[in-house]
């Protein structure tokens, strides 16, 4: 059974550093085994994917360890159509036996975005509405969760850690590839003959919804393409936290 998020409390000092102690001498599978193992100081944990461009490396980690993982998807309803056709690939191939569709409740869209036009407005509350408030709904039974951010991925995220308590969700998260290079994706990918998103070619190597994802330069950061023209970078998915766990640098 899943632990219930809302009982989870922040553990004391002691159980921190013999955790940190322990996961930071493993490499990536390893630290992966460990969390996806039967029982982990952590309880049950969810990985939360968005079926991108470098999502497969982490799905194929999570499949070969553990096919049953709770694979969530958040479905903000404006996906391109070749993401939710990757997610389906991938889904079939890796064998991923607990992936989940979840997406914002009929009457949470009724009362913020009933036209469909709040990205337009108020992206910051689109992103709200749709994304951070459906993984809080969706984390409620589990005890923390596994992301595939990366430190590469901006300076934002440089000082991503493998391990943290992430304070916006009352709950822990866990970043197995923080350290990985872009390098270093690529070869996993080609070493496990992975499929590549469809729109990495076309030029996004950073892939949101559609309506405000567009292509990337060469020479551009990955992410110039998301909310380009604005100051939002990030969808609150990913706040920084509140406590560091630990680092494993």
């Amino acid at each position: 059974m899943p632990l219930n998020s809302a009982s989870v409390a922040l553990p004391d000092a002691s159980t921190v550093s013999a955790a940190s102690e322990a996961l930071a001498r493993l490499d990536t599978q390893a630290f992966l085994a460990r969390l996806l193992a039967q029982q982990t100081p952590f309880g049950e944990l969810a990985a939360v994917s968005s079926f991108g461009a470098e999502s497969a490396v982490l799905l194929h980690l999570v499949a070969t360890l553990n096919p049953m993982t709770r694979v969530v998807f958040l479905d903000t309803g404006f996906h391109f159509p070749e993401t939710l056709a990757y997610r389906d690939e991938l889904i079939v191939r890796l064998g991923l036996q607990g992936a989940q569709t979840i997406g914002i409740d009929p009457l949470s869209e009724k009362r913020y975005d009933e036209a469909g036009m709040l990205h337009q407005t108020d992206p910051d509350r689109c992103c709200a509405v749709r994304k951070v408030q459906v993984l809080k709904r969706a984390l409620r039974p589990y005890g923390g969760w596994i992301s595939g951010q990366k430190q590469f991925h901006s300076a934002g995220r440089a000082r991503l850690e493998r391990i943290e308590w992430d304070e916006g969700y009352n709950t822990w998260k866990f970043n197995p590839l923080a350290d990985w290079s872009a390098d270093r994706i690529a070869s996993y990918q080609a070493e496990h003959q992975l499929p590549v998103h469809p729109l990495v070619s076309a030029g996004y190597p950073s892939i949101g919804c559609a309506p405000c994802t567009s292509q990337v330069a060469q020479g551009e950061e990955m992410r110039a393409g998301r909310w380009r023209g604005q100051e939002k970078v990030e969808c609150g998915l990913h706040q920084n936290p509140d406590v560091i766990a630990v680092s494993v640098g």
